[in-house]
């Protein structure tokens, strides 16, 4: 008599829409949990308005299929077409989650996942609105009211999102992750300094950002112009850039830049102060500096803090949004208020002529990462999250 083969459960279908694939924090945390996610329980496809970006050939990668819905503005009619028709592809599909990223997508998606009937619809919003004016904030407060749950990636976001108004039942927190085996390489090297004609021996800070305002690097720059003075000889790497959404390519934000440029020349700091734009080596560089600053005015949980700390790179950070959750001052980093180039001088300057100091930081740093920032946990809790929204529909749906 022959067995019975067990019947296998199939695979939940997961949809994650995205602005694009450029290289941003938010990008890089959904391509990485598409990668995470067990594959055995979750069969993820990606959404976007634009099929480009940095990530583009890391999806192709993970053989992950990608759908573009073209829209150039939300409050165009185009706009309602390219809804009908996502809709109408996740009603096809069967598709059971949707799970949207940031204004654009939610305003996009959410109504549509819902008009397809889609039991599993979930927001994410990953940072405290500052590039958003209040009719944004509400537009999008009124879309997360089609998802069964908004996901943040730290409680600041939480906290902020019920000031303003959120079912605080309905947010959940799930840390970013990050696969730190790629930023445990050894510390030293020369590669980075020597293509930038950076002395070996001179001290290297760098900025890991995108150049916008919101980063704050005008403060990151007045106050290099101090700890230049305190540490001679130090340089100041901005790795970075911002994608042009018509061609498809990165490029320094111009009039900020320009911004920057005409501050550091007017500081005395041009001949030590380096853009590189868009790098793909960000390990690399980070062993081989002294020091990873983020000045930035307004954060979610930024990948690029949890890079720097899994390398062990000492780091100063403002004291915004998500990061103190990452860092305790003084423990894991140092943390100074945001908008102040003084005290930023002075918390960078501590670090470069501390080398007890620094070497404590990093390593305490890397330890954080290692056990509380993980892609695997992020996929875990993620998928869980899935699975629990799915199961209270189906304990809905069923007759008493």
């Amino acid at each position: 008599m022959s067995a019975v083969p067990a019947t296998i459960a199939p695979r939940v279908r997961v949809t994650k829409f995205l602005t694009n694939l450029a290289l941003g924090g938010t990008e890089k945390q959904v391509v990485g949990l598409a990668g995470a996610l067990d594959r055995e329980r979750f069969d993820v496809e990606i959404a976007c308005f634009g099929r480009w970006g940095e990530l583009v050939d890391a999806v192709e990668r993970l053989g992950v299929t990608v759908d573009e819905y073209p829209v150039r503005a939300l409050a165009r009619f185009g706009t309602v077409r390219q809804q009908f028709r996502f809709a109408a592809t996740l009603a096809a599909r069967r598709t059971q989650v949707m799970h949207s990223y940031n204004f654009y997508a939610n305003v996009f998606a959410l109504p549509a996942a819902r008009l397809a009937g889609v039991p599993c619809v979930v927001a994410s919003i990953r940072d405290t609105g500052a590039y958003l004016d209040s009719a944004k904030r509400r537009l999008q407060r009124l879309a997360c009211r089609f998802a069964h749950r908004v996901v943040v990636n730290a409680d600041a976001i939480r906290n902020w999102l019920i000031e303003d108004g959120y079912d605080g039942a309905r947010i959940i927190t799930i840390p970013n992750g990050l696969d730190v085996r790629g930023y445990t390489g050894p510390r030293g090297g020369h590669a980075f300094r020597d293509e930038l004609g950076i002395p070996r021996d001179a001290r290297l800070v760098l900025l890991l950002a995108r150049v916008n305002r919101q980063k704050g690097i005008d403060y990151f720059v007045e106050a290099a112009a101090e700890v230049l003075l305190a540490c001679p000889g130090t340089h100041f790497v901005i790795v970075g850039g911002n994608f042009d959404r018509e061609h498809g390519h990165s490029h320094p934000e111009g009039e900020y830049r320009r911004e920057v440029e005409a501050a550091a020349s007017r500081l005395g700091l041009s001949a030590h102060l380096h853009f590189t734009g868009f790098r793909d080596d960000v390990p690399a560089i980070l062993a081989e500096a002294d020091l990873s600053v983020l000045p930035s005015l307004s954060e979610g949980l930024s990948n690029t803090l949890l890079e720097s700390m899994a390398a062990g790179t000492p780091v100063v950070a403002t004291r915004v949004g998500g990061t103190p959750e990452a860092i305790d001052d003084r423990v894991h980093g140092l943390l100074v208020p945001p908008r102040d180039a003084a005290a930023l001088a002075h918390a960078m300057s501590m670090v470069l002529t501390d080398e007890v100091l620094a070497r404590r930081l990093g390593a305490h740093a890397r330890t954080r990462v290692a056990d509380r920032y993980s892609f695997d946990q992020m996929a875990r809790e993620t998928g869980s999250l899935y699975e629990r929204i799915l199961d209270e529909k189906i304990s809905i749906q069923r007759p008493q």
